[in-house]
Order: structure tokens, then sequence, then C-alpha cells
């Protein structure tokens, strides 16, 4: 029998700070994922209705470059893949409600945080991705 290849959720990192960018992404590799990294929402959107469904998990900043921001790209990603994990993170009150089943983190937000969420959601994901198909 062949070897199977470990399932691996992706998720979108949506910040415009190239270091907070970088430190995300480091610690969603380090908790098996693959990582897609984008600066603006504008870029994000376009891998949404790309392959929404293929993400597990969105995490963004409120204040992005470009013209919409992290609250509205969470509005279209949960538009794109409703059963998407979206996390927007802020220093400063959101501008708006978020949709149904995100979450926000406040800034400064601790790395366990990023990393317990994200490894609750692999999990989640690795179980329903090994588990058998179900009959009818």
């Amino acid at each position: 029998m062949g070897q199977s290849i470990p399932f691996r959720p992706t998720a979108l990192i949506v910040e415009d700070d190239p270091m907070q960018r970088a430190m995300i992404c480091l610690l969603l590799e380090e908790s098996e994922f693959d990582v897609i990294e984008c600066e603006s929402a504008e870029a994000a959107e376009l891998v949404l209705q790309r392959d929404a469904e293929g993400l597990a998990l969105m995490m963004t900043d409120v204040q992005l470059a470009g013209a919409m921001n992290g609250v509205e790209l969470a509005y279209v990603a949960k538009q794109c893949n409703p059963r998407l994990d979206v996390i927007v993170t802020s220093g400063n009150p959101l501008p708006r409600e978020l949709p149904d089943g995100a979450q926000f983190l406040k800034k400064p937000w601790a790395p366990l945080d990023v990393i317990r969420e994200a490894e609750r959601k692999a999990f989640a994901l690795r179980a329903e991705h090994n588990s058998p198909p179900r009959r009818h």
C-alpha cells in the first residue's frame, strides 16, 4: 500500500504590515497549515473568488491597504464560503459588526491565541477529512 499524504488545511492571511504577516504565516505553518498571503483585501477577494471552498481559515486585519477594510472582507469571505473560519484583528474598535461566525481578536493578541484557534480548526478538519465516507 502507498503512503497517504497528510491533510494540510489552507489559511488565507490578509495583513498589509509585512512583519505582522510573516509572523502570522510562521505561526500557522508551525501548526501545519499551508498559507496564502495577501497584503490587501482586493488581492484576498480574488483568492476567495477562485478558491474559497479550499480554505479553512482566513485571518485579516481591519486596516488594510486599498479601498476595502478587513470587516468588509469578512463579509465577502463568508458569502464565498459560509463554513470558513474568519478571524478579524484590530487595536481599535470595529467599524461595524462582524458577520455571523466571525471572531474578533483585539491587538495586541497573543500568538498562543492564534495557534489555539488554528489547531482547533485543523483538528476538526483532519477528523472530517480522515473519516470514512457516509453511506446512504
